[in-house]
């Protein structure tokens, strides 16, 4: 399968591109035909989260132009855990947690990448296979070996470490020659010439193709992109306050949704050519867009509806889309169910029963949108209660409008506290 043409140079157009190896090589690389590009996730977690998308989606652009894809899932890096953008070391894993955590994972990657047996189709591989069953003498001689303490000790993150107060433990020293072998087993077994990563990684990467080169004497490959890091400054990961994950039972899909609403416009800015799948030329336009309105946020909802879809399909992410409508003022009636469903997972709820639909303050008191029947009469007379989106004048029943799909009431107090009452027949 012939590749895109200009891969690498639209890479470097969406600022895709902080370190690589050889880049004009590379690029004539990449246009001679398919390549092997690999990525590795390590299984800490039983969800990726976040600050893994831009891996899985540049995956998939190179997918997108004919090249085939292997996402890693670090059986066995997870056990160890990588240095790189840690200030302390990080908890080990037992091997059943880190093979249910690859299970999970696999699945989200598969909302993102092709698998299958075509000439394209991702292959997932679990770097426990081919280190688990190697002794630490082999690893030592076959591995160890090629690779000196010297270029271990240069490395960014080794040397934060071992001027801070934590040090860093053998264990996390030896992360390097994990995954530089795996590069190596990569390159050897599926013909990877090509390992892409943040730019945290670029010295386990230039490791790997070392090991290449002294081992085979073969010519591989390394790129990769800047790394995205939160407001503070710090690298998005699992142990950070406020992760957004990418299963939906641990951040919903309107949060998620909500998440890319709410990043600021100069991340949005740089955020957008990087994420999304859209042609260069056609994200230009939506920036210019944006800059000449910012209030509209028009490169945020871009970028949220885009990568909702990705990561939760085309039906959560358009409920997603209706429910904050909704939420931010928008009429009820026109939700569907799977909006008001996704609305319901995001307020305040109750069951309340048809017949006590007669006694609105009675009902607003005990489901505990307010402190009292009195503040209920008060705001009612204020006109500031809303029942599926309509004024609730007094002596009308909560059901004056109708149900929501035969089964919900939406009621809001004043601009933005919402509870969702599902009318038990």
């Amino acid at each position: 399968m012939k590749a895109k043409a200009g891969l690498f140079a639209d890479l470097i157009a969406r600022g895709l591109v902080h370190d690589s190896t050889d880049p004009t090589e590379l690029s004539a690389r990449l246009e001679r035909g398919q390549i092997g590009v690999y990525v590795g996730f390590d299984p800490t977690a039983d969800s990726l989260h976040v600050g893994h998308l831009l891996g899985q989606i540049t995956l998939r652009r190179f997918q997108l132009a004919g090249h085939r894809p292997f996402p890693l899932a670090g059986g066995a890096t997870g056990m160890v855990g990588d240095p790189s953008g840690k200030n302390e070391e990080r908890n080990l894993l037992d091997a059943e947690t880190l093979r249910h955590n690859v299970e999970c994972i696999k699945g989200q990657l598969e909302n993102l990448l092709e698998f299958g047996s075509g000439a394209a189709g991702a292959t997932l591989v679990n770097n426990a296979d081919w280190t688990a069953p190697i002794t630490a003498l082999e690893f030592l001689r076959d591995v160890g070996k090629h690779v000196t303490v010297n270029q271990m000790m240069a490395k960014e993150s080794v040397k934060n470490r071992l001027s801070s107060e934590s040090g860093l433990s053998y264990t996390e020293f030896s992360y390097m020659l994990l995954q530089a072998n795996d590069f190596r087993h990569l390159h050897a077994t599926n013909g990877v010439e090509l390992q892409l990563g943040g730019s945290d990684q670029w010295g386990n990467i230039t490791a790997g193709i070392d090991l290449i080169r002294r081992t085979s004497g073969a010519h591989a490959f390394g790129a990769t992109w800047p790394l995205v890091t939160r407001s503070d400054g710090q690298k998005f990961g699992k142990t950070a306050e406020g992760t957004v994950w990418l299963d939906p039972t641990k951040t919903s899909p309107y949060q998620f949704r909500q998440f890319w609403m709410q990043v600021p416009d100069d991340f949005a800015e740089r955020c957008l050519p990087q994420y999304s799948l859209a042609p260069l030329e056609e994200i230009v336009v939506v920036l210019d867009s944006h800059r000449s309105d910012p209030g509209k946020r028009i490169a945020q909802r871009r970028l949220a509806a885009e990568l909702t879809q990705m990561v939760h399909g085309a039906t959560a992410a358009n409920a997603s889309a209706v429910a904050a409508d909704v939420l931010f003022g928008g009429d009820p009636l026109q939700a569907d169910a799977a909006a008001l469903a996704m609305v319901a997972a995001e307020v305040p709820a109750s069951v309340v029963s048809a017949g006590d639909l007669g006694d609105p303050m009675g009902v607003l008191h005990r489901c505990g949108l307010f402190a009292s029947t009195s503040e209920a009469r008060r705001t009612l007379a204020q006109k500031g209660i809303r029942v599926n989106g309509r004024v609730l004048e007094e002596a009308e029943a909560l059901d004056v409008a109708g149900l929501l799909h035969s089964r919900w009431i939406l009621v809001r107090k004043g601009k933005s506290s919402f509870h969702l009452l599902t009318v038990a027949s």
